[in-house]
């Protein structure tokens, strides 16, 4: 895979027309920024090649984590066109996976593609190609940067439907 920087991140767009959450549905393959109830943005999304086995157990299992975390930190230099750190693995996590004795596994991130691959697009949605993350194309990516804050919490479903 070709290194390329990912190049410099957008700004945030006004605390106004941010997103205060993040909903995802993983049998949908949707992505949506919410404002209170209002759905914002909607993106088709890839995640790991085993996200319909269920909620992540361990490091290598290729399932995208199912359970309410946060945006926690966010990296302009990453592997794949910009990326934000989702909070897993939580206590609960780690504890499950210790007593099975398996590392929870980590570094699970909203990405764009990996550098030096934008021009797939929105091919890439064709499969579930990531290791367990969530996927957008390089586009939507910026987008999602710009409208959401670290510290935006974030909820993986195996299914969810906006209301309304």
């Amino acid at each position: 895979m070709a290194r390329i920087a990912s190049g410099t991140p957008p700004a945030y767009v006004a605390a106004e027309q941010q997103a205060d959450s993040i909903a995802v549905s993983k049998a949908d393959r949707k992505l949506y920024l919410l404002r209170g109830e209002t759905v914002l943005k909607t993106y088709d999304i890839s995640m790991g090649s085993a996200w319909d086995q269920g909620h992540k157990q361990r490091e290598g299992d290729m399932r995208t984590p199912e359970g309410s975390y946060v945006i926690d930190w966010r990296n302009p230099s990453s592997v794949a066109h910009l990326s934000l750190h989702i909070s897993y693995p939580d206590t609960a996590d780690s504890a499950a996976a210790a007593q099975a004795g398996y590392s929870p596994g980590g570094n699970i991130m909203i990405h764009g593609l990996p550098n030096g691959w934008g021009a797939f697009g929105r091919l890439h949605t064709l499969l579930n190609w990531t290791d367990g993350c969530i996927a957008v194309t390089n586009a939507e990516m910026q987008e999602i940067w710009s409208l959401t804050p670290t510290g935006t919490p974030i909820t993986i479903h195996a299914t969810w439907r906006p209301q309304g």
